[in-house]
C-alpha cells in the first residue's frame, strides 16, 4: 500500500500529518510512504529528513493519483477532494459534524474518509490514536505561555531587594485536557490557580495539579457523552453566570477552554465579567473559532483589549503554532489509527469494532457514521426519523 502525507494548505497551518520518525514503523507494514514536497517544511522536516528516513518526495499530482491512503490534518479543500479519486482513504481530524457536506461529498467519489476527532475518548486502547487529546494538551500549554508573556507582572512569588512580588491568580474555565494542561504549566510557572468545570468528577484532576477546585453553590454536573460536558439549559447557564462572575473578578488570568463537540461554545466570560476583572488582566481563550468563544468579547484569531484595559487572546490554532512538537503527537496519533486498519497486508473494516464505527464517516460511497448521517437526514419536525 501506498500512504501519501499531504501538504497543508489551510491558512497559517504550519503541522504535517507524518513526521521521519513515525515513517519507520509503517514501513515495518509494508508500507511506501509517499511525502508532498514541502509538506513538513514549516513544522521544521525538510523534504531530505523524509528521504533519509526511507520516504519518496512526489508533487501534489502524483501524491493524489498513486497514494491508496492521504494522510492530513485538516479535511481536504474543496479543490484538493476533487483530486482525490475512487477507492481512496483519506484521514485526518475532518471535524465531520462542522461539514457533513463535504463528507457526502468524498462519500460520492466513494472516497472513505476517517476522522480521528471522532474516536472513542473513553475506550483505553484508543488513547494512542487520541488526535483531540495530543494537540489539546499543546494548546493549553501555549495558552499559559500567551497569558505569562502579555501579562505584566510576575507569575511566581518573587522575593527581591526591591521588594515581593505577589503570585499571579489564574482561573482555568473547561478542565478537559487542555485545562488541565493549562492548570500544570500556570503551577509550574508559580501562579496560584483556581479551576472549575461542570463535570464534578474533574475535580479530583484539577486537585492533583494543584488548583483550587470552585465548587458553585448552583452546583450542576453536566457529563456528557463520550468524556465531553453536555451543553447547559438557559437556565442552569443562568445559575452558574452569576456565581461565576464575581470569581472572574478577582483573577488576574482567565483561560478558558469549554468546548462541546459540533456545536457553539457555551460563553462562560460575559461582557459584564470582563468589565468587573482589572486593569492589565488577561483572558486566553482556547475555544475560540468561527463557531464562536468562551468569552464574549472574542474575536477569533485577534487580540483585542476591553475598554477597561483587559486584554483578550483568542488563538484559534494554538497546536500550530508548535508545529514540530504538535506534529510529533499527531504522526503517532494517525499512524496508530492507520495501523489498527491493517491486517494481512492491506485494510480491513469491522464496523462491529467500536473505532471503526465512530471514525470510519463515509465508505462504499455512502455516509456510514450515525451521527453525521443524523445532520445529513435531521428528523422532521414534530415527527421521528423515517
Amino acid at each position: 500500500m501506498k500512504v501519501g502525507v499531504a501538504r497543508e494548505t489551510a491558512p497559517e497551518e504550519r503541522r504535517v500529518a507524518l513526521v521521519p520518525e513515525t515513517i519507520q514503523k509503517l514501513r515495518d507494514a509494508s508500507m511506501t510512504v509517499l511525502v508532498e514536497r514541502g509538506a513538513g517544511s514549516a513544522a521544521s522536516f525538510p523534504d531530505q529528513s523524509y528521504v533519509e528516513a526511507g520516504a519518496r518526495i512526489v508533487s501534489t499530482a502524483t501524491l493524489y493519483s498513486t497514494s491508496d491512503i492521504i494522510l492530513r490534518i485538516h479535511r481536504p479543500t474543496p479543490a484538493e477532494a476533487k483530486l482525490c479519486h475512487e477507492g481512496q482513504v483519506v484521514i485526518g481530524l475532518l471535524a465531520p459534524l462542522l461539514d457533513p457536506h463535504a463528507m457526502a461529498g468524498l462519500a460520492r467519489h466513494h472516497v472513505t474518509a476517517i476522522s480521528l476527532d471522532a474516536i472513542p475518548r473513553t475506550l483505553t486502547r484508543s488513547q494512542g490514536m487520541d488526535a483531540l487529546s495530543s494537540q489539546s494538551n499543546v494548546g493549553g500549554y501555549k495558552a499559559v505561555l500567551i497569558a505569562a508573556n502579555a501579562f505584566g507582572r510576575y507569575f511566581p512569588l518573587l522575593t527581591t531587594p526591591a521588594g515581593t512580588a505577589k503570585p499571579a491568580n489564574v482561573l482555568v474555565l473547561g478542565l478537559g485536557v487542555a485545562g488541565l494542561q493549562a492548570i500544570a504549566t500556570a503551577r509550574r510557572l508559580g501562579a496560584m490557580v483556581k479551576a472549575y468545570d461542570v463535570r464534578r468528577d474533574t475535580k479530583e484532576q484539577a486537585e492533583s495539579l494543584g488548583a483550587q477546585f470552585i465548587s458553585l453553590k448552583s452546583a450542576i454536573d453536566a457529563t456528557g457523552q463520550g468524556g465531553y460536558a453536555r451543553a447547559l439549559t438557559p437556565q442552569e447557564q443562568a445559575a452558574q453566570q452569576a456565581e461565576l462572575n464575581d470569581i472572574i473578578a478577582t483573577q488576574d488570568i482567565v483561560i478558558t477552554t469549554a468546548q462541546v463537540p459540533g456545536r457553539r461554545p457555551p460563553i462562560l466570560v460575559t461582557k459584564a465579567a470582563v468589565e468587573g476583572m482589572k486593569v492589565g488582566s488577561v483572558i486566553v481563550d482556547v475555544a475560540a473559532s468561527d463557531l464562536g468563544g468562551n468569552c464574549e468579547l472574542s474575536r477569533p484569531g485577534k487580540v483585542v483589549t476591553s475598554a477597561n484595559g483587559v486584554e483578550i487572546h483568542a488563538p484559534t490554532n494554538l497546536p500550530s503554532s508548535m508545529p514540530a512538537g504538535a506534529s510529533s503527537f499527531y504522526s503517532r496519533n494517525i499512524s496508530n489509527l492507520l495501523l489498527n486498519f491493517v491486517k494481512d497486508g492491506d485494510l480491513s473494516f469491522d464496523f462491529a469494532d467500536e473505532v471503526t464505527a465512530a471514525t470510519v464517516i463515509t465508505y462504499g460511497g455512502k455516509v456510514v457514521q450515525p451521527a453525521t448521517l443524523k445532520l445529513l437526514n435531521p428528523a422532521p419536525k414534530g415527527g421521528a426519523q423515517a
